[in-house]
């Protein structure tokens, strides 16, 4: 008797495969990858050298820095001072992602039943852009003071980074706005440090979010979970 029980447990849960997904499983299949997705993700770059080590997102000058780093590379002991500016900030966002998760998951218990029907039927990082718009604004109050502490440390001589950047910034813009520099066809930089850092750090979140949606919608084996193989795997089965 208890085998027949078994089988027909098993036959049930066989053929439950083929029935068509409901809405509880759609919301639950969608929240659950989105759960596993941003959870993994932030693992990773709240660790150590978890931005840094990780060219897709390592946090770099912008390119208007390159007279700084230029300069202070000449300088004994320079190099190892524009490692350190980028080390910083790197840390700071490393340190900051380690708050992520409650804005992840408050962002996904806030999600409809139109919300993950989207998404489900979405390109590969359709995931993401909705956590690009419901999450963009808390994860960078949470990391902007990360970084501007960062950027007002002292590196030499009591100067700090963003010190040294607002007096390039001001002397550079002061010549590209005179008569020479408009006819030498200078252009002003108006980038604000500490927005163009925050802006990165949050690229790359939203990159290894991408990776691993992409992952979880397109590899059978990154279903972690009974729910999520049979929610996408039904919609892989449909495209």
């Amino acid at each position: 008797m208890n085998s027949c029980a078994e089988l027909s447990q098993i036959a049930q849960s066989v053929a439950s495969q083929n029935l068509p997904l409901t809405n509880a499983e759609i919301i639950g299949g969608l929240k659950e990858a989105l759960l596993v997705g941003t959870d993994s993700s932030v693992n990773r770059l709240s660790a150590i050298d978890g931005y840094l080590k990780d060219q897709s997102v390592k946090i770099l000058l912008p390119p208007e820095a390159k007279t700084i780093t230029d300069h202070l590379s000449k300088l004994p002991g320079g190099a190892k001072l524009v490692e350190d500016v980028i080390m910083r900030i790197n840390r700071a966002a490393e340190d900051a992602a380690k708050g992520a998760k409650p804005i992840f998951v408050n962002s996904v218990k806030e999600m409809t039943f139109t919300d993950a029907l989207q998404i489900l039927k979405g390109p590969d990082n359709a995931a993401t852009q909705y956590f690009r718009q419901k999450t963009s604004a808390q994860l960078g109050e949470l990391y902007r003071p990360k970084i501007r502490e960062s950027l007002n440390k002292n590196l030499v001589a009591g100067i700090s980074t963003q010190q040294s950047w607002n007096e390039l910034t001001i002397r550079w813009n002061k010549l590209a706005g005179s008569s020479i520099g408009q006819i030498g066809g200078l252009k002003t930089v108006d980038v604000k440090l500490e927005d163009y850092i925050l802006q990165q750090a949050l690229n790359g979140m939203f990159l290894k979010i991408a990776e691993r949606e992409k992952d979880i919608r397109n590899n059978a084996n990154a279903r972690v979970t009974n729910l999520l193989k049979r929610v996408f795997g039904s919609q892989t089965a449909m495209n």
